[in-house]
């Protein structure tokens, strides 16, 4: 009987110790994770810009295929073209950041085909107000770092919004557009 209990209980190490193992931890790039946005401008042309501040952890279990993504972006980073533009997106027409000085998503579920990581089901919260947003992961692929050897992944992150459904309604529909696609070139190191 001793003998069973102690296999038992081995075998219940092997597997905390498996699914230990699994699960990969990585920390966001923030230099060559830098989210960018696009927006139609009075019908004429699609306008861009960017966050120069992103942090984030990505936890991945690629043998379950499940994990998680935490990212937070310092929406007082935000850049356009020109220093006038920038003002007016931080302020209350837009992003508010005064009062909302970050956006973040958290995923609810990740999307495997295979082995690839090919999607995430979550929540945005932007200025205020959280709703769920499905993100597309392409070219997903994970090595060594070429100069410092440490583990890495890297993919892009894309996603659609109307931004009137988080309460940012300026310009619709003739100066700005509604739907905003966010694009995030994304880095993380092995923790």
């Amino acid at each position: 009987m001793l003998r069973r209990y102690t296999v038992i209980v081995s075998w219940g190490f092997v597997i905390a110790a498996s699914s230990a193992i699994a699960d990969e931890i990585y920390t966001i790039d923030p230099v060559h994770s830098q989210p960018m946005f696009e927006v139609q401008h009075m019908g004429l042309s699609l306008q861009r810009g960017s966050f120069a501040k992103a942090t984030g952890t990505v936890l991945l279990d690629r043998v379950a295929k499940k994990g998680s993504i935490d990212v937070t972006i310092d929406t007082t980073s935000v850049k356009t073209i020109d220093p006038r533009l920038d003002a007016h997106v931080k302020s209350e027409d837009f992003f508010n950041v005064a009062a909302y000085p970050t956006m973040t998503f958290k995923s609810t579920r990740l999307v495997f085909d295979g082995d690839r990581l090919v999607g995430a089901e979550g929540e945005l919260t932007m200025i205020g107000v959280t709703k769920p947003v499905s993100l597309q992961v392409a070219n997903f692929t994970c090595g060594n770092h070429p100069v410092n050897k440490k583990p890495m992944c890297g993919a892009e992150v894309t996603t659609t919004i109307k931004r009137s459904e988080w309460g940012m309604k300026y310009g619709i529909p003739k100066a700005v557009g509604d739907e905003i696609k966010i694009t995030i070139p994304i880095e993380a190191v092995r923790q």
